[in-house]
């Protein structure tokens, strides 16, 4: 069995951030989303995977590397264009070849990996097997219909859902896939679109079954889907040792957090789930729960909770609570001096900001 995960995209629902990251190298507990998907493929006993990259880039590839680190052969498949999930597939053809594959959406996330729906798959000898997930928005995803235990129906971000259920980004497919996808036309959108091929799988008899997903699956988007996903990984680690890293008399840390080698904590309060990245100073300050703050970070006389902080990030002096916050990479926060006392700000496009 092989896998294809996508690690392409321009990720415009997660800009500013996206402007200089893959959004799949965006940290989640200060390790890229991308990841988990390879570390659940790898789990799975899966050894041969292609990532669809973006075609004009190579950050992928510079992070990700062969594979070898993971005990995986990675093979790179650039898309020239965002074309849709089924052309990824489509495209994918003489790499994934008669085998079964999973199909992994890189910036999804689901507790407890993909083996068992996997095993699923096998043992019902599906074509297809999807993953549903219940949520609270399904007009933003592929929605089944249901009836009884078979899918009869998929529609793609219906404004009016016929269940509560998204088909989820992981799928499981033989290749009778491929008969679909290069059957399908592109939507209005322009692109060929997933959902299309399971309705054509459907349409044509093919096996199409299904697992609920009884735990969290994640979507990571949107920013709050970032802090939701980071929030969800933080509940399941477990304190480090941090024998390598300075904690002076005057701290307190409570709760489950890892301190990598080289964090300072001085004078200061941190309060778990947390995780401090490498060589990160935190000084006269409190972090709070659900917080990954990455490497070579300062953070003096200020706080911070449920937030994700990328690396070489400075708040200094802030006098409110900073919660609920996404800080890409070199960002500076840090208390007017000057008189007169303003705010002032340096921007990217789309960038957000909220005033207390």
């Amino acid at each position: 069995m092989k896998a294809l995960i996508t690690a392409g995209g321009k990720g415009t629902r997660l800009r500013p951030i996206t402007h200089t990251r893959n959004k799949h190298l965006i940290p989640i507990a200060n390790k890229p989303i991308l990841h988990y998907a390879i570390e659940y493929v790898a789990e799975a006993g899966i050894r041969d995977v292609g990532i669809i990259v973006n075609a004009d880039t190579e950050d992928v590839q510079k992070a990700m590397g062969d594979g070898s680190r993971w005990g995986l052969r990675i093979r790179y498949i650039p898309q020239q264009a965002p074309l849709g999930l089924a052309h990824c597939v489509k495209i994918s053809e003489e790499f994934l070849g008669k085998e079964p594959f999973v199909f992994y959406l890189g910036d999804n996330m689901v507790v407890g990996g993909i083996r068992r729906f996997q095993e699923e798959f096998l043992a019902r000898k599906s074509n297809c097997h999807l993953t549903l997930a219940r949520v609270k928005d399904p007009e933003r995803f592929g929605v089944p219909e249901i009836q009884g235990d078979r899918i009869v129906r998929i529609v793609e971000k219906p404004k009016v859902p016929a269940s509560r259920y998204a088909v989820s980004g992981i799928y499981f497919y033989d290749s009778t896939i491929f008969e679909a996808v290069n059957a399908i036309k592109p939507s209005a959108r322009g692109e060929l679109e997933i959902s299309d091929a399971h309705q054509y799988l459907l349409d044509h008899g093919r096996k199409v079954t299904f697992s609920e997903i009884t735990g969290w699956w994640k979507d990571t988007g949107l920013p709050d889907d970032l802090l939701e996903a980071n929030r969800l990984i933080l509940d399941h680690i477990e304190a480090n040792d941090p024998k390598d890293a300075a904690v002076d008399g005057e701290s307190n840390i409570a709760g489950k957090v890892i301190l990598m080698p080289g964090a300072r904590i001085i004078n200061s309060n941190i309060r778990g789930p947390a995780i401090i990245g490498a060589r990160t100073v935190i000084e006269n300050s409190y972090v709070g729960p659900y917080t990954a703050i990455a490497e070579d970070c300062l953070i003096r006389n200020s706080e911070v909770e449920f937030s994700i902080v990328l690396a070489h990030c400075a708040i200094r002096d802030i006098g409110i609570r900073i919660e609920g916050s996404l800080l890409g990479c070199d960002t500076t926060l840090e208390r007017a001096r000057a008189k007169p006392r303003t705010h002032r700000f340096v921007l990217g496009d789309q960038g957000m900001v909220e005033i207390a």
